[in-house]
Order: structure tokens, then C-alpha cells, then sequence
């Protein structure tokens, strides 16, 4: 795929969505860290329907160590993997406040250190709560970036390295955010919506003839 139409799919997709962000409810760098935590392998609605009731009673590191692992449990327990979830998100806590302060990293590093907090992760909240022009590459990212053609690749790192070398600089933030919710609600894994896809004539994909 050339330069010329990248820039013409992101143009559709900012043209569409001039002011994308996360579907995840956060007034935070904190609750944006915990709510991507516990989104692993969940979906965004349950995660938003957890932390309805968890931020109010504990938004804080200090707060949520005052909960201890089984008072989070209760908020969390309908999310998948809450077990392993609480006990990571009690040991970031532990470690904001005696490495940062209390304080979410803006670094990557720093990030990566905490328990339960991967590339993808730290991806997410250096750009959705710090403005970072990076592009955290998850399963809808991966399966929009081959399919159309824009960033093909066999692995996670891959797509994430090609999309950031050949994403214009002016579609760099918000790229995460519009090729994820591409991905979720236009370009399915199982039943692609091509026919109300807008960037389909611009899509190298053999099988949307199909559709």
C-alpha cells in the first residue's frame, strides 16, 4: 500500500470520527491505568460497568490498597481473569506510591514495571491520558491493519512498528482510536461490514468482493 492512499484512509476515517477516544470511562491517568488493566481480554461495557462502582469508592492508589484484594474483588468479579486482575492492580498500586508518588508514569518503562501493565497497555495510556503519538496494537488493530493492507504483519510488534513508520504524522494520535473502533463495529473478524465500510474502495483486501 502507498503513501498516498494511507493518508486517504485516515482522511475517511478522521472525516467520520473528527474527535475519536476510548470507549472506556475515566476521568483519570489513574482510572484510564486501571480500566485498561482490567479490559484485558473483557470487553469495554463490562469494564465500564465495574469501575461504575469501584472509582466512586476508590479512584486512588492509597483508596484501592485501603479496599484490599477482596473488597476490589467485589467490584470486579464479573470480569474475566478478576483474580489475577486484583492481585496486579494491588501490587501497581503499591508500587505508584513508593515509586511515583501515587502518580501514573508518563514513561514506558516505568509503565512496562508495573504488574499487569504490557506494551499494549502502556500504549493506551501514554496516548489516551498523555497525548503520545503511539499506536497500541491489540486483536482488532492487527486484524484491520492485514486485511486492509495498511500495516500487514505476523506479529503485534510488527504491525505496531509498520503502522508507526508509515502513519502520517498528522493521523499519528488518534490512529489507535480509529482503527480500533474500525475494527469493532465496521471491519469484524467474523461478518465484515464492507458494504457501510468507507474506506472500502481503498481496502486491499481479496475477500470483501464476497460481501
Amino acid at each position: 500500500m502507498n503513501k498516498a492512499k494511507r493518508s486517504q484512509i485516515y482522511a475517511r476515517l478522521r472525516e467520520a470520527n473528527p474527535h475519536p477516544t476510548t470507549e472506556l470511562v475515566y476521568r483519570t491517568p489513574f482510572e484510564l491505568l486501571i480500566a485498561v488493566v482490567l479490559s484485558a481480554q473483557a470487553t469495554d461495557k463490562s469494564v465500564n460497568l465495574a469501575t461504575t462502582t469501584l472509582f466512586p469508592a476508590a479512584n486512588t492508589p492509597d483508596r484501592i490498597l485501603a479496599l484490599g484484594e477482596d473488597g476490589l474483588k467485589q467490584h470486579i468479579r464479573r470480569i474475566g481473569l478478576f483474580q489475577t486482575k486484583a492481585k496486579n492492580i494491588i501490587a501497581t498500586c503499591r508500587l505508584l506510591l513508593e515509586r511515583h508518588g501515587g502518580e501514573v508514569p508518563a514513561d514506558r518503562e516505568a509503565l512496562e514495571a508495573l504488574p499487569g501493565v504490557g506494551r499494549k497497555t502502556a500504549n493506551v495510556v501514554l496516548n489516551t491520558a498523555f497525548g503520545q503519538p503511539t499506536i497500541a496494537v491489540d486483536t482488532h488493530i492487527f486484524r484491520v491493519a492485514n486485511r486492509t493492507g495498511l500495516a500487514p504483519g505476523k506479529t503485534v510488534l510488527e504491525v505496531e512498528n509498520k503502522l508507526l513508520r508509515h502513519t502520517p504524522d498528522e493521523f499519528r494520535h488518534d490512529a489507535h482510536h480509529w482503527l480500533i473502533l474500525h475494527g469493532r463495529y465496521i471491519c469484524k473478524a467474523r461478518k465484515p461490514d464492507c458494504g457501510h465500510c468507507p474506506i472500502s474502495d481503498l481496502c486491499e483486501w481479496k475477500g470483501k468482493a464476497a460481501q
